[in-house]
């Protein structure tokens, strides 16, 4: 895949992110410190942790800090526009989400292979990287995380890290791998906001 225009989806997927954690603190009414907190650890909490777990020092974001000018500005455009009446038809965020959401979880994947050989910790790595940021934002706001519930979420990132790395491990190009991860984890995230799907619960009867 064209490096330039990964970089350009990991940034879209970032500022995507961070605005989900401005809308959070804006209906929790937070002040602006906390909405960019908020929107911050949403952002890149996912890939801070990857790169802390994988032994990646410097942190991406220390070595390329336009990804903390995305979150920025992103969360000060926000903040402004959402207080305007005009409305954005539901399904725009959660699509959008679901973009952002599928590159990062490739994105998480193909560092933690470039660090390490083990198929199963890349999926894990891949997960943390497009869920982490919010397990991070819904504990700060006490809340239960988005992927701790029945919501088709974590499991359309886990289906796409096994496509991701049965691609590699059948010699398929590093491109063909990583498209094929994110299209699985993207069509899975949109099928299930589309058609409201969700995983059966677990609840202890008396």
């Amino acid at each position: 895949m064209d490096p330039t225009l990964l970089y350009i989806a990991d940034l879209f997927g970032t500022a995507i992110f961070a605005i989900s954690g401005v809308l959070l603190a804006g209906r929790l009414k937070m002040d602006p410190f906390g909405v960019m907190v908020l929107g911050s650890v949403t952002a890149i909490g996912g890939g801070t942790i990857r790169d802390m777990s994988l032994g990646a020092t410097p942190v991406f974001w220390i070595t390329d800090t336009y990804y903390l000018w995305v979150i920025l500005i992103t969360c000060l455009l926000t903040m402004v526009i959402v207080r305007r009446p005009k409305r954005i038809a539901w399904w725009v965020l959660p699509a959008c989400d679901a973009i952002g959401l599928a590159v990062f979880v490739g994105i998480g994947v193909e560092k933690a292979m470039s660090y390490q050989d083990s198929p199963l910790v890349a999926i894990i790595m891949g997960v943390i990287t497009g869920c982490g940021g919010g397990i991070i934002r819904d504990v700060l706001a006490r809340e239960v995380p988005m992927v701790l519930r029945s919501e088709v979420y974590a499991t359309a990132c886990i289906i796409g890290g096994i496509f991701h790395t049965t691609a590699l491990a059948m010699d398929y190009s590093t491109s063909t791998a990583f498209t094929s991860g994110v299209l699985s984890t993207l069509i899975i995230r949109l099928g299930a906001i589309r058609w409201h799907l969700s995983l059966p619960t677990f609840a202890l009867t008396r």
